[in-house]
């Protein structure tokens, strides 16, 4: 809730606004002469890390805040995986085959939209990474359904850019990659994870790491697409070769559709056992 009582103490503001119209001289033209927290190259220096990475956490944290957002579902996925009306520019034939869960994610994140709409869209608000690829899919599902959605944007090389269907106004970019994972999980109401490379690995292994170790509570863990993550990871090795227990298998689910990770969210209270799951 925001305070409203009147600081007594004179608005930062107001001499940041006013340092513009001080006398030009040797003395206010130097570098040291700035106000450290209008000073930008002060605030870049090496030593600032702390101070940087304490923004980057707090900035976000106060929008969404302020935004009422109270709950979100996490999509990752890959940038990489176009949407089906562009799948001739998929670079290989699986990228290609892959553009069904564009359009899995892009319904998944109309019924969960429909889902927070109904809560006047303060619970299981849509958050992705805010690029392209699933992300905008999950970003434009919510958008098509009237809702918002947030995007957690880095500064990358490549790919990374806001996706046109992310609310501006829940538009976050970072710096930080922990920081960023960190405002991911925060509000966490349950995370899913489609096709997708490094990064999409990355997320999805820190966050069944902190599930695992109890340093954060367990959700529902959907991965979209059996035949995908099975081929790429041989999840029942690590079971066997006793690197992790039998029952950290469960801390996920395989779903093939939006209305198959909906449902299990619908109903988590929480999800029964692997085992105990038709087919396994």
């Amino acid at each position: 809730m925001k305070d409203d009582r009147r600081s007594p103490f004179r608005d930062a503001h107001l001499d940041r606004d006013t340092a513009d119209h001080v006398p030009d001289t040797p003395q206010t033209r130097a570098p040291t002469y700035r106000l450290a927290f209008a000073d930008e190259d002060f605030l870049c220096r090496e030593e600032l890390r702390p101070v940087r990475l304490q923004l980057e956490l707090l900035k976000p944290e106060l929008a969404l805040d302020e935004a009422g957002i109270e709950s979100t579902v996490v999509l990752f996925g890959g940038a990489r995986i176009p949407a089906p009306e562009h799948k001739a520019r998929a670079r290989t034939e699986t990228l290609a085959e892959l553009t069904r869960f564009y359009d899995e994610a892009r319904r998944f994140a109309r019924l969960m939209t429909r889902k927070s709409m109904e809560a006047e869209g303060r619970q299981f608000v849509i958050v992705t990474g805010g690029g392209p690829g699933v992300m905008e899919a999950g970003n434009r599902g919510a958008m098509e359904e009237g809702g918002q959605s947030i995007g957690l944007n880095i500064v990358l090389p490549h790919e990374q850019a806001p996706n046109e269907y992310v609310t501006p106004s829940l538009c976050f970019n970072f710096h930080y990659f922990a920081i960023r994972k960190m405002h991911f999980l925060m509000r966490a109401r349950a995370v899913c994870v489609f096709p997708g490379g490094f990064g999409t690995l990355d997320e999805m292994f820190e966050a069944l790491t902190l599930i695992q170790t109890g340093r954060m509570n367990r959700v529902p863990f959907l991965l979209f697409g059996r035949a995908f993550w099975e081929k790429i990871i041989n999840w029942d090795a690590l079971s066997e070769a006793g690197t992790i227990s039998p029952q950290d298998l469960d801390l996920f689910r395989f779903v093939e559709t939006a209305e198959e990770a909906a449902d299990i969210i619908d109903n988590w209270d929480p999800a029964p056992p692997r085992s105990d799951i038709p087919g396994r």
